[in-house]
């Protein structure tokens, strides 16, 4: 017959093993994947929206007339710069991360110039102006000498809900516009739409 120091032992021992299996089994598993791969889990705006969206609209505004007529008037690229993109929808979204894919849709195109937004900007004259008191005479860069832009581009991303029980509609219309700096003159409007469907069984929205 076991002791009774044994008997108090075992109920011990098997409260231990639910507790690891429970921590076990809340631990997540995570897969790596491409990040190129659509994981579209929950229907919101996500990483591959912004990407598919900003190279889309960035091959459209650069193959309209306005860049030629610029180019054939000045002789040179467009400076551009993007303005602000306002977040109009429903949901949180990360529009500096749009912003970063619009810019690098735009430079690696070569057909644009492009300098830094307002907020880099002043973070860099505040070097310019560090270097001024502190860098060597041959070292130091000159204020004053910015390159300004020609064209700003700036935009909405907006969202229309239609929704019954169980199933729901998410229509995301993302606007740009690309105005020109000196004349306040829109030379490119540009519009791109997402419609996604969404069904989470017995679940209403």
């Amino acid at each position: 017959m076991p002791s009774l120091k044994c008997l108090r032992i075992v109920p011990v021992i098997g409260l231990s093993a639910v507790l690891v299996f429970g921590l076990s089994a809340c631990n997540p598993k995570v897969t790596r994947v491409s990040a190129e791969e659509v994981t579209d889990l929950s229907g919101n705006w996500n990483d591959t929206d912004s990407r598919l969206v900003s190279e889309e609209m960035i091959q459209d505004v650069l193959s309209r007339p306005w860049i030629s007529r610029f180019q054939r008037k000045k002789g040179k690229p467009p400076v551009v710069i993007v303005g602000t993109i306002r977040n109009l929808s429903h949901e949180h979204i990360n529009t500096r991360t749009f912003v970063s894919d619009l810019e690098r849709s735009l430079i690696n195109s070569g057909e644009v110039e492009f300098v830094a937004s307002s907020s880099e900007r002043q973070e860099l004259r505040d070097e310019r102006r560090e270097q001024d008191l502190n860098a060597s005479e041959a070292t130091r860069k000159a204020m004053g000498r910015e390159i300004g832009a020609d064209f700003m581009l700036k935009g909405s991303i907006n969202t229309i809900i239609d929704a019954i029980e169980g199933e729901q509609a998410r229509f995301y219309q993302v606007n740009l516009d690309l105005i020109e700096l000196e004349t306040n003159r829109k030379v490119w409007v540009g519009q791109k739409k997402i419609k996604k469907t969404i069904e989470k069984g017995g679940l209403r929205f």
